[in-house]
């Protein structure tokens, strides 16, 4: 599962801390949702008193890049090194690791393009 954090201010951190009677840390590690230090009633109502403030859920994932080329071909750079190339032109695509082409597809549709990722991201 992927990390997650609330996204709030400094402010709100320390009127949380204030409010509540806890420390900084014990603020972070709420909003933070720490499995050792996180996971009790008290950051249950810590983490609703940030929510209640404005407090953004975030969701930390590996990041993608993907580039739309002038050629016509969209290239996603995944975090493990693959490449996976998709040609607008025709609609192929392929998965591209370590210099070697590993797998290749023909007539993508969008409702693919996750799994294509997915695989591509598995690679080892």
């Amino acid at each position: 599962m992927n990390k997650r954090y609330i996204h709030i201010t400094k402010a709100d951190r320390d009127f949380i801390a204030k409010a509540l009677n806890v420390t900084e840390k014990t603020v972070y590690n709420a909003i933070r949702f720490d499995d050792r230090r996180g996971n009790s009633e008290l950051s249950a109502k810590i983490r609703k008193l940030a929510m209640a403030r404005g407090g953004i859920v975030m969701v930390v994932i590996p990041e993608v890049e993907v580039f739309h080329d002038y050629d016509k071909v969209s290239r996603l750079y995944c975090p493990n090194g693959a490449l996976i190339e998709f040609d607008r032109k025709d609609g192929s695509g392929q998965v591209i690791f370590k210099g070697e082409t590993v797998k290749t597809y023909e007539h993508v549709m969008v409702s693919e393009i996750d799994h294509i990722k997915a695989f591509a991201s598995a690679l080892r």
